[in-house]
């Protein structure tokens, strides 16, 4: 009789092997599946993930709009603070003339309104998501956490330009404006040691 049952039971062994794979590797997917959509976006500028640029990359940007051969387009500022963020939080300008390749700089201010230091990460997107892929940033408060002390005021600058491969591309035909938003939340270790 165990000789009879032996084979079901290696197939019933193998099948649920098999399904704790797949089960893990689904669970790693899971886990791995923001950081790859992140660089997804980050590559692509799908979501309006804007792209980060080098000081050569804008002088070469810089050279075509010198050229001649660009056109104006406006750039929109939008501001953001997540609940619990007590801050100010706005641009210095609302909106801003911008030749396409032309590096421009753009400045926001934050104010601590709490007693206690925060720190804050901000997060960002460019509208319409299609401009994402040509909105490069040289220089942003966004690469890395801000600390606020109490009472404490800052300028952030931006310092970003449009990439003239726009103007070729057809999706960005009769896009005259584009938004800038950011949105700063507290820094996920300030976060966590809320009480």
């Amino acid at each position: 009789m165990t000789a009879v049952f032996a084979p079901d039971s290696s197939k019933n062994l193998k099948t649920g092997l098999i399904f704790l794979a797949v089960a893990i590797g689904m669970l790693g997917l899971g886990y791995a599946a923001v950081p790859l959509y992140r660089l997804f976006c980050q590559v692509t500028g799908f979501g309006g993930t804007t792209q980060v640029a080098s000081e050569s990359d804008a002088a070469l940007a810089e050279q075509f709009a010198l050229s001649g051969a660009t056109k104006p387009i406006s750039i929109r500022f939008d501001a953001n603070i997540a609940p619990g963020v007590p801050w100010y939080f706005e641009p210095e300008q609302r909106t801003q003339s911008a030749q396409i390749g032309q590096r421009q700089l753009a400045i926001y201010v934050a104010r601590n309104n709490s007693d206690q230091p925060v720190t804050g990460t901000a997060t960002f997107n460019v509208e319409p998501e299609q401009a994402g892929a040509y909105f490069n940033k040289i220089q942003c408060f966004c690469f890395t956490e801000q600390t606020l002390e109490p009472g404490a005021e800052v300028r952030m600058p931006v310092l970003y330009y449009v990439d003239p491969a726009a103007l070729d591309d057809p999706n960005m035909d009769g896009v005259e404006q584009v938004t800038l938003s950011y949105t700063f939340h507290k820094a996920p270790e300030q976060e966590a040691a809320k009480p």
